[in-house]
């Protein structure tokens, strides 16, 4: 993630602003053709996002709300994995962002009108920096699935969001990863705007049981590619910084 021009997007390889079983998509789409712009200096080369003020539970999903007082409510479980480049070379020093709903299906937000209890010790978003091999992760609880207003009966399928921040304003992904098994997948709209099943099979985290820890929580594993064959799928920018 060196400073530099931003790469611009491969519109051809990009999921399709228009999907006509999205219903958000359809009046958000855009009507005439994109343009592509230079980027610019402050692009370029600031802003950064918090690198140096991380505290001490940010990784901690199940306590950084009550800083320690209270303990989140729902099955824990790990999710860990590396940020790597289309060479498969680590990545370091690079901030990454989760948020997700409660156990519930319920996010901490002021427009989520789903009836599902909010947790009061359940804040939604963490974050950590990558070590030098490029390794993150996270405690937090399984997400529950929820109900959102696209057709008769359409539901999210149990998901968390990531966003990867570079060393710019303008090298910021954004995505999300689901959990190995999960039914809804193959019947979520958003999931497939994605048409390519492999590509959306890489953003499945796969149950990892040597990463668990008995009597305590289950891991995910979860890499993250930016670049190349096997880079992860992005909502802003599918091939990668």
């Amino acid at each position: 993630m060196d400073h530099g021009p931003l790469i611009p997007r491969n519109r051809a390889a990009h999921p399709p602003a228009y999907d006509v079983d999205y219903k958000t998509a359809v009046p958000r789409s855009p009507r005439w053709p994109l343009l592509s712009m230079e980027s610019t200096i402050s692009e370029e080369t600031g802003p950064t996002f918090g690198h140096g003020i991380l505290g001490k539970h940010d990784n901690n999903l199940i306590v950084n709300y009550t800083q320690g007082e209270g303990l989140a409510v729902g099955e824990r479980i790990r999710v860990h994995g590396r940020v790597l480049d289309e060479n498969a070379r680590p990545v370091p020093n690079t901030l990454v962002e989760i948020w997700q709903a409660n156990a519930g299906g319920r996010y901490r937000h002021v427009k989520d009108n789903y009836f599902a209890p909010l947790d009061p010790n359940f804040g939604g978003c963490g974050r950590t920096i990558t070590d030098d091999n490029g390794f993150y992760e996270f405690l937090t609880i399984r997400p529950g699935a929820y109900p959102w207003p696209n057709r008769a009966n359409d539901w999210r399928p149990m998901h968390i969001h990531f966003s990867i921040f570079g060393h710019a304003f303008g090298q910021r992904l954004i995505s999300q990863m689901y959990f190995q098994g999960d039914p809804l997948i193959d019947l979520c709209p958003i999931a497939a705007t994605i048409k390519s099943r492999s590509q959306l099979d890489r953003l499945v985290a796969p149950l990892d049981m040597q990463g668990s820890r008995p009597m305590d929580y289950l891991a995910y594993k979860f890499d993250i590619v930016l670049r190349g064959n096997r880079q992860t799928m992005f909502e802003n920018k599918l091939e990668g910084m």
